[in-house]
């Protein structure tokens, strides 16, 4: 017996990708709807490979009762208006905006770190889907810490367009052809050119002078894995479509070669490790789109450090960092605690 899932925001980046990863994975649905904005109505979408077609529905007026599942991924205000009129119709939220990830009544669940949290949910009954940039760096930090104790981390992302929605993806694009026919070029939704160039700012400015993506990033990991866990973030917008990387930084409390880091890696869950010290022995962001995989290179000790470690790390940012994990969740719920007979 399966369930009724709906995906909110269905036809945005994100929320095209959610469909296509419920079906790829088979997940047990009995009814499936694509609940967007009124200007999306009338349009459709397409379910996966499945050959089905799902007409959109308004959000205005649906009715969440009698749904199991509610995947959100239509931003901030719609997640604030509608989330909670769908979880006290009794349909579990998982959320893909950032509006309660720091809610201390709602989990922040990465199915490969911290799957113990999602008990939580019945508080509100919503859940959680980390920052993109964060979702793949705790995979790879989790078996880590397990193994020594992470006391400190100093990360660099490296970004791509697609994190910042269809209107940043068209903007490279369009840039980039400008460029090559020599007509202006004139930033839109990002804050500077982005062809050919990488931009240091990623969401708001606050106070300390740290952008709000770098902030996430912080808290997050705190809430995920371990508050004591000290970290700096800076986050860099880079002329890729899809795809984050991250050059990451550890100082460990107990010793860690980069031979037993390589060997906690290759057995970790949500990883793979492809680190060749030659030319090509690295995963890059374009070899990692369409894969569900958190890509692990450059395992390296840092000799600055008393037990520090470096290391590269790379994922399809529309896939772990939100659709896919937003669909783990949904299976770990499902398989932990809404079972149908």
């Amino acid at each position: 017996m399966g369930y009724k899932v709906a995906v909110v925001g269905a036809t945005g980046n994100v929320g095209r990708e959610m469909l296509a990863v419920l079906a790829e994975r088979e997940f047990p649905i009995d009814e499936i709807a694509a609940v967007a904005s009124s200007r999306s109505v009338g349009s459709e979408c397409e379910f996966g490979d499945t050959g089905k077609m799902l007409k959109v529905k308004n959000i205005e007026h649906f009715d969440f009762s009698g749904w199991d599942m509610a995947l959100f991924s239509a931003g901030s205000s719609v997640s604030k208006e509608y989330a909670p009129k769908a979880a006290a119709a009794g349909c579990v939220v998982i959320d893909n905006s950032s509006l309660y990830r720091m809610d201390p009544d709602v989990p922040l669940i990465v199915p490969e770190v911290n799957p113990e949290a999602i008990s939580g949910y019945t508080k509100r009954n919503i859940i959680a889907n980390p920052n993109c940039s964060t979702a793949q760096m705790v995979v790879a930090l989790k078996p880590l810490h397990d193994a020594a104790t992470i006391k400190r981390v100093v990360v660099s992302t490296y970004q791509s367009v697609s994190g910042a929605g269809k209107g940043a993806m068209d903007e490279l694009f369009e840039q980039s052809r400008a460029i090559f026919v020599g007509d202006p070029v004139e930033p839109r939704q990002l804050t500077k050119q982005i062809a050919f160039n990488v931009i240091p700012h990623i969401d708001v400015f606050l106070d300390d002078g740290s952008t709000k993506e770098e902030w996430k990033m912080v808290v997050e990991t705190k809430k995920i894995m371990d508050p004591k866990i000290k970290m700096s973030a800076t986050c860099v917008r880079v002329p890729v479509f899809v795809g984050h990387s991250e050059a990451i930084n550890i100082e460990f409390e107990k010793e860690l070669s980069a031979e037993a880091a390589q060997e906690i890696l290759r057995e970790a869950p949500g990883i793979m490790l492809y680190d060749k010290r030659e030319d090509g022995g690295y995963i890059t962001p374009i070899e990692c789109v369409g894969d569900g995989a958190t890509y692990i290179s450059r395992v390296r000790e840092d000799p600055t450090v008393e037990n520090g470690l470096n290391l590269w790390c790379v994922s399809d940012n529309l896939r772990k960092g939100a659709a896919l994990n937003a669909v783990q969740i949904a299976e770990l719920l499902g398989r932990n605690h809404l079972q149908k007979g």
